[in-house]
C-alpha cells in the first residue's frame, strides 16, 4: 500500500455534518471544509462517522445509502476495502424512530447487568442490521463532580459498579457483532469545577484505585475490541499524548488488542486547546506514537499534514503501519476482508414487503426501502425492545423517602405541577435521537411514543381529576405561575412534583454535553417553586426526571440523620414537619419512562431502584462522593458538612426486608492469597412481592496509604415474594481489599478488615471481621475482581 493508502484507513469522514455549527459535537465548526467522500475514494476511507446519527433519516432508507456508500468505496480502492461504519448508542441506538432506553445513570440505579447486557444486545443487533460496525459506548467514567454535566452519561460514583454494569453492556453489544468502544480513557470525569475539558489534576493512586478499574475489568472480561481517547489532560498529559495510558498499561500491560480511536476532534486539540503541538503534523505524530490508530470523526491530522511529517523525518512509518495492522486485523475480524464480503444489510432481504416505501423522516418507525430489488421493513422500535425499556426504567425507579405517602390510595384530585409535568422528553438523555439531533430539526416527529407524566397518571389513576400546571421553565428565572400552581394544589389531596432537567447539548440544556452547573440546586426557580408547593400543606411527592442529583433543600428533612436513612412511617414524619411526603429520583428513564414513574406512585410496581450517587443535602458541598477518606467526611475543623442527603446504595420499597447473620463477633480468618466465606439471610417480612438489592462493602481501618471509609465491592438483587426467605452465601477473595501502595503498585496487606452487608452504604445491616494473615502480596491486572454469591431461595426461617 501507498503512503496515503495506508493513511486512508486511519480515518473517518463525516459526510452531511455542517462545518458552520456545533450541532452535535463539540467544535464541530472547526472542521473548516471536510473533503468529500469523492476526494477521497481514491485512497480508501477507513471509517464512516455517523451515517444515521447527523440528520433525521427513515432506517430503510438510511441502511440503503450506507449500502450505496459502501458499494462506491469498495469500487474506488484497489484494494476494495470498505469502510467501517459507526455511530452513537449510549440510550439506544442513536437513529431516527429507535427505542430509547434508559442513560447509563439509570443503569447503574437498577444495580442489574444482565438487564443491562440484554438491553446492549438489542441495541447491537438493529445497528448490525442497518449496515453498523461499531458503538461508540459506553461511558466507563466515574463520577468524581456531580456538577459535571455529562454525570447522565455516567453509570455511577462507584468503581466497580461502573466496572460491573458497563462490561455487561459491552458484553451485550459485543455478542451482536458490533464493535463497543470503551469512552473516555482516562480520567475524563475529574475534570476541575466539574467543568467540560477542563484540566484534571488526581493524582496516580486515584487513577489507578477509582478511574481504571472499569476499564481494566471491561478490558479483562468483555472481549471489547475499541477503546476511545479521553479529552482531558491529567496533571497536563494530553490522554491523546499519553504513551504509558495507552501503549504502555492498555496494550503492554492489560493486553489490549483493538483499536483506540479518537474522540471527536480529540487529535485537532493537541494544537488548538492543549497546544502541546506546534502543527497539525505535530498533533498526528504525538497521537500516532502513543497509540491511538483512528482520527475521528473526520480527517484533519491524519491526512495532508501526516504524510509532511513522514517526509520530514518527524513521524516513522512504522508507527502508521502499526496503527494500520490494528484497523485492518478488525475489518478482517468483522469479515469486511471477505472475498464473499457484500454492503446488504440484513435489514433490506428480510420479509417481502409491500411497496410504498417512506421517502423521508416523518414516516413510521417501520420504514421500507427498495433499490436492486432489495425490498425490506426496518423497525427499530420493536415490541421487544420496549419492552426491555420498560423493565429497566422500572427497576431504575429510586424511592428515595416516602413517610406513607406512597402508594397514593385513589385520590379524587391530583395536582400536577412543574415543567416536567407535561413534556414529552422529560425522560430523554442528551444522546437520545430526538434530543441529539431532532432539536436542531425542527417540525420533524420524534418517531417514537413519548407519553408525558400526565399521560402516564392518566392512565394510572382513572379515576382521578389530574390538574397539570407548569408553574416555571425548567431553567426560567420567572415566578409568574407559582400562584396559579399554589392555589391547584390547595385545592388537591396530593401535589406531585414534577422537576428536573433539560438534556441538551453545550449550553442548550441543564443537563448534557457542556452543560455543567455551578451549584447542585434545582435549575431556575424550580427549588423556589417545591418551596412554595410545600408551604401549602398538601402532601407532595417530589417526582425528578433529571441528569443528576439535586440538593432538593428542606423536602428531604430537617435532620441529617432521618434524610440519610430516608425515614419511613408516623414518627419519621413529624420528625420532619414540612418536608416532602415521598421523593421519586428518576434519571431519564427513556420513553417507557413515564409509565414506570406513575406505576411507582400507585403502587403497581414496587420500586427496587438505588442510587449510584450520592444526593447532596448542601448545594454547594461540592466535589463530594461516598468513595471517600476520613477528611472528607464531616470535620470539627470545617463549617461544611458534606454528608449526603441520601446516601449511594439508598433506595426504599414498599415491603420490608429483616436480616440475620453471621454471628456477631465472629472473626474469619485467611491468608493475603486466601478468601473469606459468609452466609446470611434476607427474609421480606413485607406483604408484597419486592427486591432487596444486597450491597457488600469493604472497610480497612488501617492502611500504609489512606483508603476510603468504605468502598463497594459486590452487590446482589435478591427478589422475595411475602414472607419469602433466601440464604445468601458470598466468597471474598482477599485480592478484593487490594489497593495501590507508595510505590506505585498494588498490594494486598495484612490486618484486619470489616465486610459490611447493607441496604445502602449508610445503612449497615451486617457486619463480619476478617484479619488476612501473611505477608504483604503483590497482585497485578490478573488478580480476582469479584466477590461470588449465591442464591438460595425458599430456605426456612
Amino acid at each position: 500500500m501507498t503512503l496515503e493508502e495506508k493513511l486512508a484507513q486511519l480515518y473517518g469522514l463525516w459526510a452531511g455534518a455542517s462545518d458552520d455549527g456545533a450541532e452535535v459535537a463539540p467544535h464541530q465548526h472547526d472542521m473548516d471544509r471536510p473533503p468529500s467522500l469523492d476526494e477521497l475514494l481514491p485512497s480508501g476511507l477507513g471509517q464512516l462517522t455517523r451515517p444515521f446519527g447527523t440528520v433525521p433519516v427513515d432506517p430503510a432508507l438510511g441502511a440503503l445509502s450506507l449500502m450505496r456508500t459502501q458499494e462506491r468505496i469498495v469500487a474506488a480502492n484497489r484494494f476494495g476495502i470498505p469502510a467501517m461504519a459507526h455511530d452513537e448508542c449510549l440510550a439506544g441506538f442513536a437513529a431516527w424512530g429507535a427505542t430509547t432506553y434508559p442513560v447509563p445513570l439509570s443503569w447503574g440505579a437498577a444495580f442489574d447487568p444482565d438487564l443491562v447486557r440484554e438491553m446492549a444486545a438489542a441495541i447491537g443487533r438493529d445497528m448490525r442490521s442497518v449496515g453498523l460496525h461499531q458503538g461508540l459506548a459506553p461511558v466507563l467514567d466515574v463520577v468524581r463532580d456531580a456538577r459535571w454535566g455529562r454525570v447522565e452519561e455516567t453509570i455511577g460514583e462507584d468503581p466497580y459498579l461502573v466496572g460491573t454494569v458497563g462490561t455487561a453492556y459491552v458484553q451485550g453489544l459485543e455478542s451482536a457483532g458490533i464493535v463497543a468502544t470503551l469512552k473516555h480513557f482516562a480520567g475524563y470525569s475529574a475534570s476541575r469545577g466539574g467543568r467540560n475539558l477542563a484540566p484534571v489534576g488526581m493524582g496516580a493512586r486515584e487513577r489507578a484505585d477509582v478511574i481504571l478499574p472499569p476499564f481494566e475489568m471491561a478490558v479483562r472480561e468483555s472481549g471489547v475490541r475499541s477503546v476511545m481517547h479521553a479529552y482531558t489532560d491529567t496533571d497536563g498529559l494530553p490522554s491523546a499524548a499519553d504513551e504509558d495510558l495507552l501503549t504502555g498499561l492498555l496494550r503492554d500491560t492489560w493486553g489490549f488488542d483493538g483499536t483506540v480511536v479518537a474522540d471527536y476532534f480529540g487529535i485537532a486539540f493537541l494544537k488548538t486547546l492543549h497546544r502541546v503541538t506546534p502543527d497539525w503534523g505535530g498533533a498526528a505524530t504525538a497521537a500516532l506514537t502513543a497509540g491511538v490508530d483512528i482520527e475521528l470523526p473526520t480527517v484533519k491530522t491524519f491526512g495532508q499534514p501526516s504524510r509532511d511529517a513522514v517526509a520530514a523525518g518527524q513521524l516513522p512509518e512504522s508507527v502508521i503501519d502499526r496503527a494500520l495492522r490494528r484497523v485492518l486485523t478488525q475489518k478482517a475480524e468483522l469479515g469486511l476482508l471477505d472475498p464473499g464480503w457484500t454492503p446488504v444489510p440484513t435489514a433490506l432481504v428480510a420479509a417481502p414487503a409491500e411497496a410504498g416505501a417512506s421517502t423521508r423522516a416523518g414516516g413510521r418507525a417501520g420504514g421500507r426501502a427498495d433499490g436492486q430489488g432489495l425490498r425490506g421493513t426496518v423497525d427499530l422500535n420493536s415490541p421487544a425492545h420496549r419492552d426491555i425499556s420498560r423493565r429497566l426504567a422500572e427497576r431504575s425507579v429510586i424511592l428515595l423517602r416516602n413517610d406513607g405517602t406512597l402508594p397514593l390510595d385513589r385520590p379524587a384530585r391530583i395536582a400536577l405541577v412543574g415543567p416536567q409535568a407535561d413534556n414529552p422528553t422529560a425522560v430523554l438523555g442528551c444522546y437520545s435521537f430526538p434530543v441529539h439531533v431532532g432539536t436542531q430539526h425542527p417540525g420533524t416527529p420524534a418517531g417514537i411514543e413519548l407519553p408525558t407524566l400526565r399521560e402516564a397518571l392518566t392512565a394510572e389513576f382513572p379515576g382521578a381529576e389530574i390538574v397539570t400546571v407548569p408553574g416555571a421553565g425548567i431553567d426560567s428565572t420567572g415566578t409568574d405561575g407559582f400562584a396559579q400552581a399554589v392555589r391547584v394544589a390547595r385545592d388537591a389531596d396530593v401535589v406531585v412534583a414534577a422537576l428536573g432537567d433539560r438534556a441538551g447539548l453545550f449550553g442548550r440544556g441543564t443537563s448534557g454535553e457542556g452543560c455543567d452547573a455551578e451549584s447542585l440546586d434545582l435549575p431556575g426557580v424550580q427549588g423556589q417553586l417545591l418551596e412554595a408547593l410545600l408551604d401549602t400543606g398538601t402532601p407532595v411527592v417530589v417526582t425528578l426526571l433529571a441528569g443528576r442529583p439535586y440538593a432538593l433543600g428542606r423536602a428531604v428533612g430537617t435532620t441529617r440523620e432521618a434524610g440519610a436513612a430516608g425515614t419511613t412511617g408516623a414518627a419519621g414524619a413529624a420528625a420532619l414537619s414540612g418536608a416532602a411526603g415521598a421523593i421519586v429520583q428518576s434519571f431519564f428513564p427513556g420513553q417507557e419512562g413515564a409509565p414506570a414513574v406513575a406505576g411507582v406512585l400507585s403502587g403497581r410496581i414496587n420500586p427496587s431502584g438505588r442510587l449510584p450517587v450520592s444526593v447532596p443535602r448542601l448545594p454547594g458541598a461540592q466535589p463530594s462522593t461516598y468513595l471517600a477518606a476520613p477528611l472528607a467526611q464531616v470535620s470539627e475543623v470545617s463549617s461544611i458538612d458534606p454528608t449526603p442527603a441520601f446516601a449511594f446504595g439508598h433506595g426504599l420499597t414498599y415491603t420490608s426486608f429483616a436480616w440475620s447473620g453471621p454471628e456477631p463477633g465472629e472473626l474469619l480468618e485467611a491468608g493475603t492469597d486466601g478468601s473469606v466465606q459468609l452466609s446470611f439471610t434476607v427474609h421480606n417480612t413485607g406483604d408484597r412481592t419486592g427486591t432487596e438489592v444486597v450491597q457488600l462493602y469493604l472497610h480497612d481501618p488501617v492502611a500504609s496509604v489512606v483508603q476510603p471509609v468504605q468502598r463497594l465491592i459486590g452487590y446482589l438483587r435478591v427478589p422475595l415474594g411475602p414472607d419469602e426467605r433466601a440464604e445468601v452465601g458470598v466468597r471474598v477473595p482477599a485480592d478484593l481489599a487490594s489497593f495501590t501502595g507508595r510505590d506505585g503498585h498494588r498490594r494486598v496487606e495484612p490486618g484486619d478488615l470489616e465486610l459490611r452487608l447493607g441496604a445502602s452504604s449508610a445503612d449497615v445491616r451486617l457486619t463480619a471481621r476478617v484479619r488476612l494473615t501473611g505477608p504483604v502480596r503483590r497482585v497485578d491486572h490478573t488478580r480476582e475482581l469479584h466477590a461470588a454469591f449465591t442464591l438460595t431461595p425458599g430456605c426456612p426461617g
